[in-house]
């Protein structure tokens, strides 16, 4: 018994202790504005790359106002404020699923303070708040050995007996959040595509990059060149490095097809590339 409600003790603090590690950041606003300053950006583009390797369970995103306007402007502009920085969020492949809270809470009333201090308070008070929850740490699960199945074909076997329109799926090759480059655990499964596409030197195809998260079937924001078109840049990284491997240019196109195809599922498994086998003949001979 005396075991038991140690191990609950201990159980319940560590939880405890973990739900207070949340991350949080500030972007300050000029005077009744709600577009984010450049420098601003910069500053909530680097947060969100830090969030690259955290599961996140929410994500609340809270607008604020100086005292000065009247309370119905400062609910608008605190609301507008927080959308703003919503969009930056998904523009840059954080699925808006992960965001819980998008909420204006209008202006931060003024304590009394010295007039010197008055500007910067004020400034210090246009600002959104987010606030990141990670996920608990999941209890280790013992496994339990069972009767093999049949195994899916993998990319490869797929390359080896495809046919023209085999629209191809690189289920293995995950990208980094925001950007066209593959993840370290990713290469080595790309290398061994290549060795099958230049195997089969009598397919042509076309890579087409995908993206997740975007509003509207938008593209996604590159954040290593700035510019709306990661999912084609995806697909061209994919392509320099078919080419880089030897398979020949005239086999192959890249094509970027921003957010039009969503899987449905983890919002990590539309960060991906698959390829559309557009000919299957001797055109390469």
């Amino acid at each position: 018994m005396n075991k038991l409600l140690v191990l609950i003790l201990i159980t319940f603090s560590s939880v405890f202790a973990f739900s207070q590690n949340e991350l949080t950041h500030e972007v300050y606003f000029d005077t009744d504005k709600y577009d984010v300053p450049n420098t601003e950006e910069n500053r909530l583009l680097l947060f969100i790359s830090t969030l690259n390797d955290i599961d996140i369970e929410s994500i609340s995103i809270f607008g604020f106002c100086d005292d000065r306007g009247a309370d119905t402007y400062n609910l608008i502009l605190s609301q507008q404020r927080a959308d703003a920085i919503k969009a930056i969020f998904a523009n840059n492949e954080i699925s808006e699923t992960l965001i819980t809270n998008v909420d204006g809470k209008g202006e931060i009333l003024l304590k009394i303070v010295e007039e010197k201090n008055l500007l910067k308070i004020r400034g210090l008070n246009r600002k959104v708040e987010i606030i990141v929850k990670p996920k608990p740490p999941k209890p280790k699960v013992v496994k339990i050995l069972k009767e093999k199945t049949p195994k899916d074909k993998d990319v490869v076997d797929l390359i080896k007996e495809s046919a023209k329109g085999d629209k191809i799926l690189f289920k293995n090759i995950l990208f980094k959040t925001g950007y066209p480059t593959v993840t370290s655990d990713s290469k080595k499964t790309l290398e061994s595509i290549a060795k099958a596409l230049l195997e089969r030197d009598d397919i042509y195809f076309t890579i087409q990059g995908h993206v997740c998260c975007t509003q509207f079937s938008r593209d996604a924001v590159n954040r290593k060149t700035k510019k709306r078109n990661l999912s084609e840049a995806r697909a061209k990284y994919v392509y320099d490095y078919f080419a880089k491997k030897g398979i020949d240019k005239k086999r192959m196109r890249h094509l970027g097809l921003r957010r039009k195809f969503p899987l449905g599922g983890d919002p990590q498994f539309d960060r991906r590339v698959e390829i559309l086998i557009t000919y299957v003949g001797n055109q390469a001979k």
